[in-house]
């Protein structure tokens, strides 16, 4: 099968496609067929050496997450069958015509969706499902700060925000700002010439928000903690901007607040198929309903994956790059 290896790390020239073995599964995987991807900014990282793989076993091929059709199962597989059309996430392998995956890591595929649509849901919509409501606890009737508006895990956030029926206010960049209004946030912030501590104060009052998804770091830490309600719970998935600052923890004590740390990536199977199957279970009706729908940017054949990622790199796109293998 063709894939992306990764032998050296680098620019977008290391994403090199070359024939490799398909990969081998187990009674209770399966085998799919990969019509279409989609990048994330851990490819990028990974890509440059500065995301290890961890599960330094499996094969070096970048890729979170898929969206194709079953080509073989397992003798022990019971949900699915040859010819199911399956999405979801992987700790890596989905830059490839094939991969495998543990049947009950596997998602349907909603009926009437392309494979490119699909491709755009389940790392950035787990992501920010996982942060907003299962860990951070947000409810109907609550306001989340979430930063990066515009991206893959921001526009996912907004639309689930708005079908809980909880209220957001975003920051992004000047030329995202019309697109995030669109999707449905209450508050959009454009980072550049506003402070989103005074926004975040005038949207609620003084009463500041309940949850905050940071994929920046840095020095938004305290800003974060400025902007929280008492007992507020920062979720932090991402540090773009470093993370390595000092700040004040006796703000924090101050609120009674928590900052909580996570990753998806390198969660064990057990825990990958736990959410996995508690979003498949509450949150993918939505998408055939038309209350979420998958935000794709751009589309770029397998060949092109390399021009994918220097795309990325200039943070251009609102929602998912999706890169296509049909």
């Amino acid at each position: 099968m063709k894939a992306v290896v990764l032998h050296t790390f680098g620019g977008p020239e290391v994403l090199a496609i070359s024939e490799t073995p398909a990969p081998t599964f187990g009674a209770e995987e399966i085998l799919v067929s990969v019509k279409a991807t989609a990048l994330n900014r851990a490819d990028l990282l990974q890509r440059m050496g500065f995301y290890p793989n961890p599960f330094p076993e499996d094969a070096p091929i970048p890729g979170l997450e898929f969206a194709g059709v079953v080509m073989a199962v397992g003798s022990r597989v019971k949900a699915w069958n040859i010819g199911d059309a399956v999405m979801g996430i992987v700790s890596g392998g989905a830059y490839a015509e094939q991969l495998v995956v543990h049947e009950r890591q596997a998602m349907q595929v909603p009926a009437g969706m392309s494979f490119t649509d699909a491709a755009a849901i389940p790392e950035v919509f787990i992501t920010a499902w996982d942060a907003l409501v299962v860990q951070g606890g947000l409810t109907s009737g609550r306001w989340a700060l979430v930063h990066a508006g515009g991206s893959g895990v921001g526009s996912a956030a907004i639309q689930i925000c708005k079908a809980i029926g909880a209220r957001i206010i975003v920051t992004c960049s000047s030329g995202k700002v019309d697109a995030c209004r669109a999707l449905g946030a209450d508050v959009v912030v454009d980072y550049g010439s506003q402070d989103f501590v005074a926004e975040v104060a005038t949207a609620t009052a003084g009463a500041g928000v309940n949850v905050v998804l940071d994929v920046i770091g840095g020095e938004y830490l305290d800003r974060n903690i400025a902007s929280l309600a008492v007992k507020g719970h920062i979720v932090q998935v991402g540090t773009m901007a470093g993370g390595s600052l000092p700040f004040n923890v006796g703000s924090l004590m101050g609120k009674r607040a928590s900052l909580t740390g996570t990753v998806l990536r390198g969660r064990p199977l057990e825990e990958k198929i736990a959410i996995s199957q508690k979003f498949a279970t509450e949150m993918l009706p939505h998408f055939s309903t038309g209350i979420l729908k998958p935000v794709v940017d751009s589309m770029y054949a397998f060949a092109d994956i390399a021009q994918a990622h220097e795309y990325m790199a200039t943070n251009g796109n609102v929602g998912k790059i999706v890169v296509t293998l049909a």
